[in-house]
């Protein structure tokens, strides 16, 4: 089956079906949404059951679903029946579980998804785990996210939520129909701008070689190459060739390489300074590796400590991200002045 073959006829919806796993089909519409179903026959009546969008699981994964779906249906279950009778009782607290099952599977796509799940399971499960999904409202919303102290957190929180509700819709897995999360206001919040200034350089660079020696070395690329902070922790010998850092934009497993945020890839010149620390490491494979072998943690932490150590105030303390954001205003400032 070539899923990207099948274009969208106007008018109405048609099938195409899998050759390989029984009563597998792709549904495509006159939009040109295509999704997976499962055509299965139930006392002498097809039944069909909804797997998922195509674009958001793969040939195999369906499959693989499908296979589940028609092993239900040899013992004798009828699968969409069960369906509709969990999505009548269903709770929050369920589709949460859901959730969390499939964002596992796709987190090389959604990188961010432990960090709401860690949301999810201090704000909202606590208040919502034993209410039907069909029984909360806009206004349960804006009294529970109203209730979350800090703005950004509270915008994370109200984020985290919306996502599972649409996922559970759009995988027929509740009885809402609509988000009640949709026009809840998000709080305004100040972008954060936090640069070191030339003093605050030299003083930060000393106390980076005075931590650990992995998470020193690990600060000093950041800045010195402002990328990403989760990628400085990713990075991999294999991916320096000639004098340069060649990220792949897609996810590599068998090197625990992560895939780049916007998943393009790119390639970045590494200075003499990173040369030196890539020498100083003296690794293969990981070069920023923590004790446990797999990618060093903690950088915040660290920054924080730092900045404790260094005398600046709560508000103004630096995170790893800003090691990044400075390195973008150190080369704009450079270019600037050879230009002139």
């Amino acid at each position: 089956m070539i899923i990207k073959n099948l274009k969208p006829q106007e008018g109405r919806p048609y099938l195409c079906w899998d050759t390989k796993q029984h009563g597998l089909v792709v549904q495509v519409q006159p939009s040109g949404v295509k999704s997976w179903k499962v055509i299965y026959s139930r006392n002498s009546r097809p039944r069909w059951y909804h797997i998922g969008r195509v674009d958001a699981i793969g040939l195999s994964d369906a499959r693989m679903l499908a296979g589940q779906v028609m092993v239900q249906v040899a013992q004798g279950q009828d699968p969409q029946a069960n369906r509709k009778a969990m999505r009548t009782s269903g709770t929050f607290g369920e589709l949460a579980a859901l959730y969390r099952e499939y964002a596992m599977t796709k987190k090389e796509r959604n990188k961010s998804w432990q960090q709401a799940d860690r949301l999810v399971t201090k704000h909202l499960l606590p208040r919502w785990s034993k209410l039907k999904t069909i029984d909360i409202r806009r206004s349960d919303v804006k009294t529970l996210i109203g209730n979350i102290a800090a703005p950004i957190v509270a915008n994370q929180t109200l984020a985290a939520a919306s996502a599972i509700f649409s996922w559970g819709i759009a995988e027929e897995l509740t009885l809402l129909t609509v988000n009640p999360c949709i026009d809840v206001k998000r709080n305004k919040t100040n972008k954060r701008k936090r640069i070191l200034s030339d003093s605050e350089l030299s003083q930060f660079w000393t106390a980076f070689e005075n931590i650990g020696f992995v998470e020193g070395m690990a600060l000093k690329m950041l800045l010195l190459l402002g990328q990403r902070p989760g990628e400085v922790a990713h990075l991999r010998t294999e991916h320096v060739v000639d004098g340069w850092w060649e990220m792949p934009g897609d996810p590599v497993p068998k090197l625990s390489w992560p895939g780049t945020k916007n998943a393009a890839s790119h390639r970045v010149w590494l200075p003499a300074p990173a040369l030196e620390i890539l020498k100083e490491m003296d690794t293969t494979g990981p070069v920023f590796a923590g004790t446990r072998g797999g990618p060093v943690s903690g950088l915040d932490k660290d920054m924080r400590e730092i900045c404790e150590k260094l005398g600046i105030a709560r508000d103004q303390r630096a995170t790893p991200h800003d090691l990044r954001r400075t390195h973008g205003t150190m080369i704009t400032s450079i270019t600037v002045a050879v230009l002139l």
